[in-house]
């Protein structure tokens, strides 16, 4: 998985800085804490990110019914494909 900086090309703690919330004198637990913090941050977007490009996957009509039915079908098209995935492979004997 990549992650990628914002578009602005800052990190989180630089955008806070030129936002002026610099503190003075920083406590212990906000340097060692920061960090995580962004991680955090940064793999929430993306999973926003992913749910934005699902819900207009859905929008353009991409998703698949999920139902007992709809289920059942894929399993048979996935068995079928693996099927003919086994006999393409198989060696032939001359």
């Amino acid at each position: 998985m990549s992650s990628r900086r914002p578009s602005s090309g800052l990190s989180f703690r630089e955008r806070s800085r030129a936002a002026g919330l610099r503190v003075k004198k920083k406590p212990f637990t906000i340097t060692k804490r920061w960090p995580l913090w962004e991680r955090r941050e940064r793999r929430r977007l993306e999973i926003l990110a992913m749910i934005d490009e699902a819900e207009a996957s859905l929008a353009r009509g991409e998703g698949r019914e999920i139902t007992k039915e709809s289920m059942k079908a894929l399993a048979e098209e996935i068995k079928e494909r693996v099927r003919r995935r086994i006999v393409a492979d198989r060696p032939r004997n001359v």
